[in-house]
């Protein structure tokens, strides 16, 4: 008897080891943080002639759920800030922006691309999910 008694105590003891075990792994990995998939890549060539056509293309998306994505391209250059050159419509999955441009003067000029998260087509705040790496195109 002493035998089997000291053997149920054993086995008791074990299974509170396994489940604590596994409740403390569980309660890891749920603290730990959860990434949603971004990316935003821009493509633009690397010089330019002054009065030809610049051509910049952009896509990007997010796996964030609920989301609708605008993709936005922004450039900067000759003194000025950044301002939004071109914008994609309000799409479900992964967003694709063009614009083509001219520069009338010699100099640099940057772009980036920028994914926004909308709730509608119409939303009147978006928000910022991602942005691009800026390119710089010399304008020669």
């Amino acid at each position: 008897m002493t035998r089997t008694k000291k053997t149920g105590v054993m086995t008791r003891g074990g299974r509170v080891a396994v489940i604590g075990a596994l409740g403390l792994a569980s309660v890891t990995l749920a603290a730990g943080p959860a990434f949603a998939k971004s990316n935003v890549d821009i493509t633009a060539p690397r010089t330019a002639q002054v009065g030809k056509t610049i051509t910049v293309k952009a896509q990007g998306g997010d796996d964030s759920a609920g989301w609708l994505h605008q993709l936005c391209l922004e450039e900067k250059g000759f003194g000025e800030g950044w301002h939004q050159e071109n914008c994609s419509s309000a799409v479900e999955g992964d967003a694709q922006v063009t614009a083509h441009g001219t520069s009338a003067r010699r100099g640099d000029l940057q772009f980036r691309a920028v994914l926004y998260g909308l709730t509608s087509a119409h939303d009147q705040d978006p928000v910022r999910l991602n942005a691009s790496d800026v390119v710089t195109v010399h304008v020669r």
